[in-house]
C-alpha cells in the first residue's frame, strides 16, 4: 500500500511528491495523460523547446518559492513584453506609455491621463457599472477598450462584453510609463531546459503512472493508499453530484516553419474578434533561440463540454457558489486533499500553485511532525 495517491503529474502533484518523499512516504503519482507536467508541459522539437499548452512565463515575488523552483531548474531571463495586433497596428502589451504614443502620438504620461480622462468623462457611463463593457470603459476609455480590450475579451470568454459581469475585469493596469515588462515581479524567467526538465526533477525517485485513469484505477483498486491527493475537477470527483461547474477550454494549432523568425516577439496577441485565435505563440524566443527553423502555435478558446480539457475555471457568481458547496464536501474528507486549479477552481499562476502545495504538505507533514515529538 502506498501512503499516497497522488492524481495529477502537474505542478501541484510533483511539489507534494517531492515533499513527501523527503519526509519517507511512499508515493504513486498518476496521469491520465503520456506525459508529466500538466498543463506546462515542454517538448523539444529541432532544438525549440515548445509550449504545448499555451505560453507559460515564471514569475513570482514569493521569495521562497523562487528559492524551491531554482532547485530544479536553471532560469534564463526572459521577460515577457507581449505586443497586440489590432487591423494593421501593432501597440505594446501591457498598457504604457509606449502603448498610447503609438495611439495618440502623446509624448508625456500627463498627456496620456488627459487623455484617457477625456474619452471616459465622454461616455457619461452610469456611476455602477452593469456589465464588462461599461466597467472596462470606465477604467481605460473607448479607445483602449475598442482595440486592445473588447474583441480579445470576447474571444477569451465567448460572449459579448455587454453579456459578461463586470467583476471579470476589476482593474486594468495602465502604465505610465515606457516599459513593456508585463509583470510587476522581482523574479521572472523560463527554465532553459523546458519546464518538463523541471517537474522530472521533481519526481525523481516517485513512482508514476501514465496513461491512468483515477477513477477505472480506484474501482479495482480501492486500497490502493492511505490517504489521496486529487487535483483533477473537482466536481468529476463527487461525480457531480451538486452540478456541473463550467471551464473554458483552448485549441492549439502547432506549425513548424522553414523560417528563422516568424514574428520577431515570442507572444503577439490578435484582438480583432473577427480573428479565430487570441494569439500566436513563436516558442524559439523564450530561449533567445538562434535554430534555422520555427515553430508557432495559434491559440484559440473554445467552450468547454463534459469530457473536454479544461484549462481555466469560469468564476462568476453562479460557479463559485457551486464550488462552495463542494468545497463544504471536500473539508469534510479526512484521506483526501484537493489541490491544483482544477481541485481548487482558481485561476492560480504557477507560483500561487507551488505556494499552495508547499501550504498543504506544511499542514499535513507539519501535523503529522508535530504528533510525533509529542509521543516522544
Amino acid at each position: 500500500m502506498y501512503d499516497y495517491l497522488i492524481v495529477g503529474a502537474g505542478l501541484f502533484g510533483a511539489v507534494f511528491a517531492h515533499e513527501a518523499k523527503k519526509r519517507g512516504k511512499k508515493c504513486l503519482v498518476i496521469d491520465k495523460r503520456n506525459h508529466v507536467a500538466g498543463n506546462i508541459y515542454t517538448e523539444e522539437v529541432d532544438g525549440i523547446q515548445v509550449h504545448k499548452y499555451g505560453a507559460h512565463i515564471f514569475h513570482t515575488s514569493d521569495e521562497k518559492v523562487w528559492a524551491y523552483v531554482n532547485q530544479f531548474a536553471h532560469f534564463n531571463h526572459y521577460i515577457n513584453s507581449p505586443v497586440a495586433v489590432y487591423q494593421d497596428e501593432i501597440y505594446n502589451m501591457p498598457f504604457n506609455m509606449n502603448t498610447f504614443s503609438r495611439m495618440w502620438k502623446v509624448k508625456t504620461p500627463a498627456e496620456a491621463k488627459a487623455k484617457i480622462q477625456s474619452q471616459i468623462r465622454e461616455l457619461n457611463l452610469p456611476p455602477e457599472p452593469r456589465n464588462l463593457e461599461e466597467q472596462a470603459l470606465s477604467l481605460v476609455g473607448k479607445d483602449v477598450y475598442e482595440k486592445l480590450v473588447k474583441g480579445y475579451t470576447e474571444k477569451q470568454w465567448g460572449r459579448d462584453c455587454r453579456d459578461l459581469p463586470a467583476f471579470i475585469i476589476k482593474r486594468l493596469p495602465l502604465r505610465f510609463v515606457y516599459d513593456n515588462n508585463y509583470f510587476n515581479d522581482p523574479h521572472q524567467g523560463i527554465p532553459e531546459e523546458g519546464y518538463t526538465k523541471m517537474v522530472e526533477a521533481m519526481l525523481e525517485g516517485t513512482e508514476v503512472w501514465l496513461h491512468t485513469d483515477y477513477f477505472k484505477l480506484i474501482e479495482k483498486n480501492p486500497d490502493l493508499a492511505e490517504k489521496t491527493v486529487f487535483t483533477g475537477m473537482i466536481d468529476a470527483y463527487y461525480q457531480y453530484r451538486l452540478g456541473v461547474l463550467e471551464y473554458r477550454s483552448l485549441r492549439f494549432e502547432e506549425e513548424r516553419l522553414a523560417c528563422e523568425n516568424y514574428q520577431g516577439n515570442a507572444v503577439v496577441n490578435y484582438t480583432e474578434r473577427e480573428v479565430p485565435y487570441t494569439r500566436i505563440i513563436e516558442h524559439k524566443h523564450f530561449n533567445f533561440g538562434k535554430q534555422p527553423v520555427t515553430v508557432i502555435t495559434r491559440e484559440y478558446p473554445r467552450t468547454w463540454t463534459r469530457g473536454e480539457e479544461p484549462y481555466y475555471p469560469i468564476n462568476d457568481e453562479r460557479n463559485n457558489r457551486l464550488f462552495a458547496r463542494y468545497r463544504e464536501l471536500a473539508e469534510q474528507e479526512k484521506n483526501v486533499i484537493f489541490g491544483g486549479r482544477l481541485g481548487m477552481y482558481q485561476y492560480y499562476d504557477m507560483d500561487k500553485v507551488i505556494a499552495a502545495a508547499l501550504k498543504a504538505a506544511e499542514k499535513e507533514f507539519g501535523e503529522e511532525e508535530k504528533g510525533a515529538a509529542e509521543e516522544k
